[in-house]
């Protein structure tokens, strides 16, 4: 009788563990997957999934904050730096088959690396702030009312330059675009002084310290001559 007992004892204490887990797992599904459910494995799946959505709209709200951070001297800074660096792009690309000096190709391949970037976001930035773009030109005659800009070549500079060859092309180029970056570093210097976007306030700096340089490297290049 004792052996019986002790057995129906065990059984009936198994039936009772295994009807507490049933029950427990229903509660979690219920918790889960019902309407009002509250669970903490519901909050870790909405966790889970809000966290790209969170990184999506913060990257999306960057251009619109950065369109807000800004005023009308960053529009004219972005709207005239454009075609100032395409007309340097357009100077540089000349002197790959045209200069003699090493140093100067060097100079110019160095001039395209760091201004076509910079068109790029400054392009960029005028669509952010709702503005439009200047036009990209084949020459710097196409920028209309830009040829009076500080530190734009005229068209005659530019025809000069494109028939200069060898070590009056070095020459033409190094003098001319002197007085190209030195109108750049001037625009830039305005940018700094009345912007309002911090962006564009930084790259104003970066022009600044990069033509510099280079402005010390042409004429130590022009005075080697």
């Amino acid at each position: 009788m004792t052996t019986r007992t002790l057995t129906r004892r065990a059984a009936l204490a198994t039936a009772a563990v295994t009807s507490a887990l049933v029950l427990a797992a229903c509660g979690g599904n219920s918790d889960d997957n019902g309407d009002g459910g509250t669970g903490h494995t519901g909050h870790g799946a909405s966790a889970a999934t809000a966290t790209p959505s969170a990184s999506a709209s913060a990257a999306t709200a960057t251009p619109s904050a950065s369109a807000g951070a800004h005023n009308a001297q960053d529009v004219a800074f972005a709207k005239g730096m454009i075609p100032h660096h395409q007309q340097a792009l357009e100077m540089a690309e000349l002197a790959a088959d045209r200069a003699s000096s090493a140093k100067v190709k060097d100079l110019a391949a160095r001039i395209e690396k760091a201004q076509d970037p910079e068109i790029r976001t400054l392009t960029g930035w005028l669509k952010a702030w709702g503005e439009q773009p200047p036009a990209a030109g084949t020459d710097h005659s196409g920028h209309s009312g830009m040829s009076g800009m500080s530190g734009m070549m005229s068209e005659d500079d530019m025809a000069a330059l494109k028939r200069a060859t060898g070590k009056d092309f070095d020459t033409r180029f190094l003098s001319l675009m002197v007085e190209h970056h030195q109108g750049a570093v001037e625009m830039a210097a305005t940018e700094k002084q009345r912007g309002r976007s911090a962006d564009a306030k930084a790259m104003a700096d970066a022009i600044i310290t990069a033509q510099d340089a280079e402005i010390k490297e042409m004429k130590q290049l022009l005075g080697a001559k």
